[in-house]
């Protein structure tokens, strides 16, 4: 007889399902699982819904059998190169992403590349900007600028402090009853937050190595945790980079909002917006009706090796 859990932390060998009566359960997966022929160094991850059977190993653990499909995941490129990807997270409601202009600084490119992984898979997307003590006052303007541009593209974003806890009412209030990632590099302050939100939960803070100005890994495995005030959060892994993967380069640009609205005034219908004559995402461009930095990013997925973005479109 099977029954049904959902995994709550993963470490890729074994994991903790929580099961319908609210216990906690450590499982490991069958052989014939894992070589599925699944091209990723994680073949379940957190968020999954698994089908747990009663047998129990010689070490205590339970066996997990088969897997729902997802609804959805996030999934980036994976460092192991013998693996295609590693999902970080699945069946996901909603997505915060925390960027930080200081201590660690979060690049546009990589916020633009975490959007165009999410969209691919119409996860909803919220922008936390953290840490803004320590910015001065043009840096201020500057999160200014970047909430305005981003709010054009249609992800809405709030100014946060993880360490004071101060305007994070608005996300009990989002998560309750749903299941959400909280992402962004390494100490930018994902564990702080969980902790604000829910401080029964202490999740474990590091510091920021002040060589490289990165933050220390503390989070090694994703894990979800239920909070108090309702819902379920998802803490991942500090992320470095973020390479995309199974996205057909003709249809990158759909996962750009503001070029999606405007890509049928191209005068070809294939229109790669990249040399192409009359192309309404170039002139938008030049125009300033779209912002130069998400082209740029635009351009880099678009020149990146075909043996990294490969041809296939994840809605096939």
């Amino acid at each position: 007889m099977l029954e049904k859990g959902v995994v709550v932390k993963s470490t890729g060998k074994w994991y903790i399902v929580a099961m319908p009566d609210g216990s906690h359960v450590n499982c490991r997966i069958r052989g014939k699982l894992r070589l599925d022929g699944l091209r990723t160094t994680n073949p379940l991850s957190v968020g999954d819904i698994v089908h747990v059977s009663e047998e129990i190993d010689g070490e205590g653990n339970r066996m997990i059998e088969d897997f729902d499909p997802r609804r959805n995941y996030i999934v980036r490129k994976s460092t192991n190169l013998s693996k295609q990807k590693q999902i970080i997270a699945a069946n996901i409601d909603r997505a915060y992403l925390i960027v930080t202009l200081k201590s660690p600084v979060t690049h546009l490119a990589f916020i633009d590349r975490f959007l165009v992984s999410a969209e691919s898979f119409r996860i909803p997307t919220t922008l936390l900007f953290n840490k803004t003590d320590l910015l001065d006052e043009d840096e201020l303007e500057y999160i200014e600028a970047l909430r305005f541009m981003y709010g054009e593209c249609g992800y809405p974003s709030e100014i946060i402090s993880a360490r004071d806890g101060k305007n994070i009412d608005f996300l009990r209030n989002e998560i309750k009853g749903k299941q959400v990632v909280i992402s962004g590099h390494s100490g930018v302050g994902k564990s702080t937050l969980i902790n604000a939100l829910d401080p029964n939960l202490k999740v474990k803070t590091g510091a920021i190595s002040k060589a490289h100005q990165q933050g220390q890994h503390t989070t090694t495995f994703a894990e979800m945790h239920e909070l108090e005030s309702g819902g379920y959060i998802i803490d991942t892994p500090g992320i470095r980079a973020f390479g995309i993967v199974d996205l057909d380069k003709a249809v990158i640009s759909h996962y750009f909002p503001e070029m999606r609205e405007r890509m049928a005034d191209c005068k070809f219908h294939n229109c790669l917006h990249l040399n192409e004559p009359k192309c309404a995402i170039k002139e938008a461009v030049e125009e300033g009706e779209i912002f130069e930095s998400r082209y740029e990013t635009y351009l880099q997925l678009m020149e990146e090796d075909e043996n990294e973005v490969h041809r296939k479109n994840p809605f096939a």
